[in-house]
């Protein structure tokens, strides 16, 4: 397997759950792992030396806040001496220019800021955090002052899919060459709160829509990737680019993981850094291989012109559905379980203001 396996592009690491905002979607496991878990500086950069070493050309710096950490501009500088690009997933509630300043200085090269919505009383019902929204845009000011590569994620909900034409305004004002609108997807708290987060059809297809409008306005000066939500879809995509093929991932604690969400699979063994070394777990472990290429298919994936396309979906969702991790993606078509799943989307977007279960919470900021 090692011979023909090539190793993973990219590392995300996730290197605390602590976070100041707490919002009702966040992908973070119920269960959150305390600070006094976390792995330890000199750790985080035994893993970008095995990351490197394995010829991975990208890492992503997450959480959780990943600006709750206070070695981050340690972990950024030596990211950089070993030649992986770095991005910072934030929030932007913690960053202003000075700490940006820092993380430029370290060699950082780029950021991704997210926003719920540019309405202060809706982001904050969303994310439990006060004045958000005008941080994240004093946050936009300064990595765009920085001259950063910057991508902004858009999340989506029930609650601001109406907002989005607003939003992609902000955008283009401001000038942004890459856009996410990323309807949310629905793991960890998001699954928690789906049927007061999930928009309605109505919803869906006035944002498809809008979002093809825009493309076509701004073409050639922005780019706008656009992520609907799985339920509604009729082919599962290829989560994470396939299981286990071009991404790894790092939980605070050390858990190495394919996937953000796969510790929900818990009949699989997951190994965790240091008794493992990146490599051993990428190409020796059991649990990366369980679900890695189209072996485990079952019919009729095994059968189907798209199984190295769509890699059979999203086996975090497979078991969240249909209770299942080595079934059909019952977003599929395909599946016994699609139009189960349609028909509940279906119901839970015409509730209408179902109770929100905040994340957790979980923040306290190293040296203060």
């Amino acid at each position: 397997m090692t011979d023909a396996l090539s190793p993973p592009l990219a590392i995300l690491l996730e290197l605390t759950h602590r976070c100041p905002l707490r919002c009702a979607y966040c992908s973070n496991p119920l269960a959150l792992t305390p600070a006094a878990d976390e792995l330890s500086t000199a750790d985080w950069c035994a893993i970008l030396d095995q990351a490197a070493a394995q010829g991975m050309l990208q890492v992503h710096f997450s959480g959780g806040e990943p600006m709750a950490r206070a070695d981050l501009p340690q972990l950024v500088a030596h990211a950089s001496r070993l030649g992986l690009y770095s991005n910072l997933i934030t929030s932007g509630v913690l960053l202003n220019e000075a700490k940006l300043a820092v993380l430029v200085e370290a060699g950082l090269n780029h950021v991704q800021l997210s926003f719920q919505g540019l309405d202060e009383a809706g982001a904050e019902a969303l994310s439990g955090f006060k004045g958000g929204v005008a941080k994240k845009q004093a946050a936009l000011a300064c990595v765009q002052a920085a001259d950063l590569a910057l991508t902004l994620n858009f999340v989506i909900t029930r609650q601001n899919a109406d907002q989005l034409d607003a939003m992609l305004s902000y955008a283009e004002q401001h000038g942004i060459a890459r856009v996410e609108v990323a309807n949310t997807q629905y793991y960890g708290w998001g699954l928690q709160n789906r049927a007061a987060l999930i928009p309605s059809e109505a919803q869906l297809d006035a944002m498809s829509t809008l979002v093809a409008a825009w493309r076509e306005r701004v073409k050639g000066r922005m780019v706008i990737d656009y992520v609907i939500p799985d339920y509604y879809a009729r082919r599962p995509k290829a989560c994470m680019g396939g299981w286990a093929q071009r991404f790894l991932n790092v939980m605070p604690d050390g858990t190495l993981l394919p996937c953000h969400a796969a510790q929900t699979l818990t009949h699989l063994d997951f190994p965790r850094f240091p008794a493992s070394t990146l490599a051993e777990a990428w190409f020796e472990s059991p649990a990366f291989a369980a679900y890695r290429g189209t072996a485990w298919m079952p019919e009729p994936c095994s059968g189907c012109d798209n199984k190295e396309k769509d890699w059979g979906g999203c086996r975090c969702q497979a078991l969240a559905l249909a209770g299942n991790a080595s079934t059909l993606d019952p977003v599929c078509e395909h599946s016994p379980q699609h139009q189960q799943v349609v028909t509940m989307a279906r119901r839970e977007a015409q509730l209408g203001d179902v109770p929100l279960q905040l994340r957790r919470f979980s923040f306290a900021v190293e040296g203060d």
